[in-house]
C-alpha cells in the first residue's frame, strides 16, 4: 500500500470481480451478465436523455422512482436508486451497522459483504451454511446485528422461500434484515411486498441481470420511508447525483418494457434447465439454481481443472479458491449457442479425464 493511505485500510481485502481478459475473444460466462441486449425502449430513452448531458441528473430520480413505485405497487417514499445495487448495499453497511451492531451474513455468499464491512469499519459475523450449502435461518435467531441475506444466494444459486425470510423478519422487530435480490427474477420469490407489513426490512434489487443493464449501473432499494430516508442521508453525504441521466432514463424504459423482460427471463430459465440436464448426463451435479447462473461440480474432475481447461478453449467461467467451493465452478447462463458450445467442450474435457 502507498505511504499516504489511511492505516484503517491496512487489512482491507478488496473484492475481486470476474476476470476480463483482453488477450483473445472469449465466450464470457463468468460475470452473470445477460446474453440479451437492453430493451429497445430503454435504449431509445437513454439516447434522448443524452441530449441534455450538459445538465446534472435529477438527484431524486423522480420519474424513475414514480415508475418503479407504480410497477411494484409501493409509495414513492419507499424507493431509492443507486449506482448499481452494490452502492446501496454499501450505504446499508454504513447506515445500519456499527461497533454495537455487527453485520451478520453467511460464510459463503456475495464476496462484497465482508469488503463493505471492513471498508465501513464495522464488525461482522459469518454464519456457516449447512453441508448442502443452504442457509439455515434458525442460525440467526437471537443474534444481535443487521442481517444480510442474498436470496437467491451467490455463488450457490439456492433460494429461500419468502415465508422463511418473513419469519426471520417477524421474530425480532428491533433488528433490520437486508435482502439482496439481485437474482430473484430467475425463479426466486421476492419479499418486496412485505415492506408494507414490516418496518425492519430492506429489499435491494438490480437492473444488471434480468434487465440487461449491467453496464448502466443501476440498483434500487425498497423499505419503509424511515429506512429510505436514512439511506438518502448517506447518499446525499456522498454523491447526490449518483445515477446519471442516461441510466435513469434507461431504467424507466426497462421497467415499462414488461414483455421484453418476461420473454428474456423465461428464455434464460429454459436455457438453464437444458444446460443442467445436459451437464448431468456427463457426470455433473448442480445445485437447484434460481439464478441466471449454474453452480456445478463434477464427480471426478476438480473445479480448478474445469476452469483452466475451459479457459484454454476460450470459455470463461468463475472458480472460487475457498475450501468448501473448490470442487465447483459457477457458470453464467448465456445464449443457447454459447451453452451448447460449453456443454460440447465439457464433454471433451470429461472424456479426456477418463
Amino acid at each position: 500500500m502507498g505511504r499516504f493511505i489511511s492505516k484503517r485500510f491496512d487489512c482491507l481485502k478488496e473484492y475481486v470481480p470476474g476476470e476480463q481478459p483482453q488477450d483473445r475473444k472469449y465466450i464470457k460466462l463468468n460475470t452473470n451478465e445477460s446474453p440479451f441486449p437492453p430493451s429497445p425502449y430503454a435504449l431509445r430513452l437513454a439516447r434522448q436523455a443524452a441530449g441534455n448531458l450538459q445538465l446534472y441528473s435529477d438527484p431524486d430520480c423522480s420519474l424513475l422512482t414514480k415508475t418503479a413505485a407504480d410497477y411494484y405497487g409501493v409509495s414513492d417514499a419507499s424507493v431509492i436508486f443507486g449506482n448499481g445495487s452494490d452502492e446501496l448495499l454499501d450505504f446499508a453497511f454504513a447506515a445500519f451497522c456499527d461497533k454495537d451492531t455487527p453485520a451478520l451474513f453467511a460464510d459463503i455468499t456475495y464476496g462484497f459483504y465482508p469488503v463493505f464491512a471492513a471498508k465501513n469499519g464495522v464488525p461482522l459475523e459469518e454464519i456457516p451454511l449447512k453441508e448442502d450449502l443452504t442457509v439455515d435461518l434458525g442460525d440467526y435467531k437471537g443474534k444481535k446485528g443487521t442481517v444480510f441475506i442474498a436470496n437467491p444466494n451467490a455463488p450457490t444459486a439456492i433460494a429461500l422461500p419468502a415465508s422463511e425470510i418473513e419469519k426471520l423478519v417477524a421474530e425480532d422487530p428491533g433488528r433490520l434484515v437486508v435482502v439482496d435480490e439481485a437474482y430473484v427474477d430467475f425463479g426466486g420469490e421476492s419479499v418486496l411486498p412485505l415492506i408494507k407489513k414490516y418496518d425492519n426490512l430492506l429489499v435491494i434489487q438490480t437492473f444488471s441481470k434480468s434487465r440487461s443493464l449491467a453496464g448502466g449501473r443501476l440498483g434500487m432499494g425498497f423499505a419503509c420511508s424511515d429506512i429510505i430516508n436514512d439511506l438518502r442521508k448517506i447518499k446525499y453525504s456522498f454523491n447526490p447525483y449518483n445515477v446519471n441521466a442516461m441510466t435513469a432514463a434507461a431504467g424507466v424504459g426497462a421497467l415499462l418494457d414488461v414483455e421484453y423482460f418476461r420473454t428474456n427471463t423465461e428464455a434464460i430459465k429454459k436455457t438453464r434447465a437444458w444446460t443442467v440436464e445436459a451437464m448431468g448426463d456427463i457426470g455433473f451435479t448442480c445445485t437447484d439454481s434460481k439464478a441466471n447462473f449454474i453452480f456445478a461440480r463434477h464427480r471426478k474432475i476438480p473445479g480448478s481443472e474445469i476452469y483452466l481447461k475451459l479457459k484454454e478453449r476460450g470459455i470463461l467461467v468463475r472458480y472460487f479458491d475457498k475450501e468448501r467451493l473448490k470442487p465447483y465452478v459457477r457458470i453464467t447462463v448465456g445464449s443457447v449457442e454459447e451453452m451448447r458450445k460449453l456443454v460440447g467442450n465439457l464433454k471433451e474435457i470429461v472424456e479426456e479425464g477418463s
